[in-house]
């Protein structure tokens, strides 16, 4: 018999292995005739993959006890509103009454019917307007519903860089979040623009802390923590707002007079939700509570006491104002400015920042 002979059936064999360990690996050990795997097979390969790796990450205890101080957080707080039922959004139903008052001819710092008074300034009542044209239900809808899921977004961008740390604080300012959901009152909203203050430029930013201010008054401790430019923008914006208060004077002492009305009030704990909007400042810091700890102070004076630049320069700097040559803007540049410790830094400055909890994946 000839050598090719002999070699046929050996690469027969080698073909035939090969085959069979092709059909050993394939899923489900499915025919080659029944064409690809089916949608579900693959939808089910996906979600084991999914469960597999979401289940690694429960070996870290710190995004465990993160897990569960959420979980109870917001399963408390979805109870209280539902056991509240119809009772719940007076402020916001305040705000959208103001607005269709007005547009009949009313006088929303006076309303008449079940409705408490309109306490802002009477500029801002076209602000409301697009959303008080809504019918009631659907309104309180759009505003409650809108506010929960900006409030989830706050706090997803927050557990993905400290989990622990994100609950904790959750925890601790859910009283004042479940009252603001409960009453629809607009410290919440407010509290979620100044969230998002570091992610939009200075204009933005400065529109956004101005009219925070105009209305609560509280948000004004943020110009502290403003970049620079932003700064300039919200005084700005700020000194525009007492024009148009100025504007409408006698809607303005209106206003004053229903704010007076309600007499003495109690503390507003529901003022604490403003807390929240410092999140993104701090979380973005490798230490973000150093400021709590008598060295940061030490330093921080030690800054403010060799500071050797003018006070005109200083107050330029602070508001984003250029002074001097380049030269000089680039050498002052380069020195830390007192009073800008929490300023977010430019996003090719920003530290490095460390999870709390790296977990794999």
């Amino acid at each position: 018999m000839s050598g090719r002979a002999l070699e046929r059936p050996c690469q027969n064999a080698r073909v035939g292995s090969t085959a069979g360990a092709t059909d050993a690996a394939r899923p489900g050990n499915a025919p080659l005739s029944g064409g690809a795997e089916s949608p579900s097979r693959r939808r089910r390969a996906v979600l084991r993959r999914a469960l597999r790796h979401e289940l690694t990450r429960l070996h870290d205890r710190r995004r465990i006890a993160a897990m569960a101080i959420l979980i109870i957080t917001f399963g408390t707080l979805a109870a209280g509103l539902v056991a509240r039922g119809e009772p719940a959004g007076a402020d916001a139903r305040a705000y959208w009454a103001a607005v269709r008052i007005w547009l009949g001819g009313g006088d929303p710092y006076r309303p008449t019917g079940p409705f408490l008074p309109y306490v802002y300034a009477p500029w801002m009542l076209p602000v409301f307007a697009p959303w008080a044209l809504l019918p009631w239900d659907v309104a309180w809808y759009v505003w409650r519903g809108g506010t929960i899921l900006a409030f989830l977004w706050s706090v997803h961008w927050a557990y993905s860089r400290r989990p622990l740390t994100t609950a904790l604080t959750v925890l601790v300012l859910a009283f004042p979040i479940g009252a603001n959901l409960d009453t629809g009152n607009i410290n919440l909203p407010l509290a979620l623009l100044l969230f998002a203050m570091p992610f939009v430029g200075p204009l933005a930013a400065g529109a956004i802390w101005a009219m925070a201010t105009w209305m609560k008054w509280v948000p004004v401790v943020f110009v502290l923590v403003m970049k620079p430019r932003a700064r300039l923008w919200g005084l700005l914006f700020l000194a525009v707002s007492i024009l148009l208060s100025l504007a409408t004077l006698p809607e303005t002492i209106a206003q004053l007079e229903a704010l007076v009305g309600f007499g003495r009030r109690p503390i507003r704990l529901d003022y604490l939700v403003f807390l929240w909007a410092l999140v993104p400042i701090l979380w973005r810091r490798t230490d973000p509570f150093a400021w709590l700890r008598p060295a940061w102070w030490r330093g921080f004076w030690a800054a403010l006491r060799g500071e050797r630049r003018s006070r005109t320069r200083q107050v330029r700097g602070w508001v984003g104002i250029p002074y001097g040559s380049p030269g000089d803007r680039q050498g002052a540049a380069s020195e830390p400015v007192p009073g800008d410790a929490f300023v977010v830094p430019r996003a090719d400055a920003i530290e490095p920042v460390t999870t709390e909890a790296p977990g794999p994946g």
